[in-house]
């Protein structure tokens, strides 16, 4: 294969990844579990939103108030049957203390799940419009106040996500690290606008708050992706915050769309025993 052939296979291998991550990864057929579901007309992204609610099982018969795991692409067909089935075997287990899960389904994933890009080639895959901004304030403003009014919450909040929602999570982490107590990301979209989080990091960190935070990501052997997962590993072991607990799995046996089922157990064990 001459060089003109090679760069033109890499070219095709990075635009296929760019593209999955702007899609939602088809699921396995989950048994959906008992949840609640409601909508919410929101303001901060100007449409009605549905969200599914699993509540654990000793919620019904205790007064006890728990705490709560948001989740983007928490859609009936997407990952919220799976994360909820998973989180009731560890919990029966006693692997990981109970929680409350906050699903909450796409309508423009594409949109809601990325920040802000200066680099005009990522149009191709996703909107440059910022549109996590008001994504993040729908779930800050308005999604957390209707959860703690209908359930028993406690004031521990933690988000999960895979993919461009794994983007969204890392971007919250770096840029609000005060909204949630614990970030879950697998396989992070942190090429999006030419890997800004990732080269600014050091800046961010200097910002963080005097809070303790836990943070567990995870890379796959997807190429475009890793190499930045990577890198920002390295950050953390030389500048992380002071009250930062975080841990970086590097799964290179795992492809893109395995990371999430193959980590899933070890990403919420680890984390919600921190």
């Amino acid at each position: 294969m001459n060089k003109r052939m090679k760069n033109r296979h890499y070219i095709i291998i990075i635009l296929s990844l760019l593209i999955v991550g702007c899609k939602n990864t088809p699921q396995n057929q989950d048994p959906i579990p008992n949840h609640d579901t409601f909508k919410i007309a929101s303001k901060e992204v100007k449409e009605t939103r549905i969200i599914n609610v699993w509540t654990p099982p000793s919620y019904e018969n205790s007064s006890e108030s728990f705490p709560v795991l948001y989740m983007p692409d928490g859609g009936i067909k997407e990952d919220f049957p799976h994360i909820a089935n998973t989180l009731s075997k560890l919990i029966e287990e006693k692997s990981i203390p109970p929680m409350i899960l906050v699903g909450i389904e796409n309508t423009k994933r594409r949109r809601d799940l990325t920040g802000f890009s200066e680099t005009e080639s990522d149009a191709q895959y996703c909107p440059l419009t910022d549109g996590a901004k008001d994504f993040r304030a729908f779930i800050t403003k308005e999604l957390f106040n209707e959860i703690d009014k209908r359930y028993r919450t406690n004031t521990v909040k933690g988000i999960i996500g895979e993919s461009l929602a794994g983007l969204f999570v890392m971007e919250t982490f770096m840029l609000n690290p005060e909204l949630f107590n614990f970030y879950i990301a697998f396989d992070p979209s942190l090429w999006w606008n030419d890997h800004y989080l990732v080269t600014n990091s050091k800046q961010l960190f200097e910002k963080f708050p005097d809070t303790e935070v836990t943070l567990w990501f995870a890379g796959s052997s997807a190429e475009d992706i890793s190499r930045y997962t990577k890198e920002l590993a390295q950050v953390l072991k030389n500048d992380a915050p002071h009250k930062l607990t975080w841990n970086y799995s590097d799964a290179p046996n795992e492809k893109h769309h395995t990371i999430f089922r193959a980590l899933k157990e070890e990403a919420l064990t680890w984390t919600l025993n921190k």
